[in-house]
């Protein structure tokens, strides 16, 4: 019986999502975001795409790629630079727990 239990608290461990930055922290590094994704990560404008409720590793690739420059905008890109890793993560949980 603690086999079976152990397995089942280890499964629902890994099923669970763990969110490597601060959603707190991020929703303060959202400002700008807000202006064309929307104040709670959902856009009125269909070009823009809707960030709540994406998984936390998408967002965070999307910004290192528009950092980096392996993605190209010339809107997000400058956006993207100014943040650091930590900022990045933050804004990634943040998105990613919204509904």
């Amino acid at each position: 019986m603690k086999k079976i239990t152990l397995a089942v608290a280890a499964t629902l461990m890994m099923a669970s999502p763990v969110f490597a930055g601060d959603a707190a922290a991020g929703k303060a590094k959202t400002g700008m975001c807000a202006a064309c994704h929307g104040a709670a990560g959902i856009s009125a404008v269909p070009m823009y795409p809707n960030l709540a409720g994406q998984k936390e590793a998408y967002i965070a690739k999307q910004l290192k790629d528009f950092k980096a420059g392996k993605r190209k905008d010339p809107v997000m890109a400058p956006m993207a630079m100014g943040l650091s890793d930590e900022d990045i993560a933050n804004i990634a949980a943040y998105y990613a727990s919204l509904k």
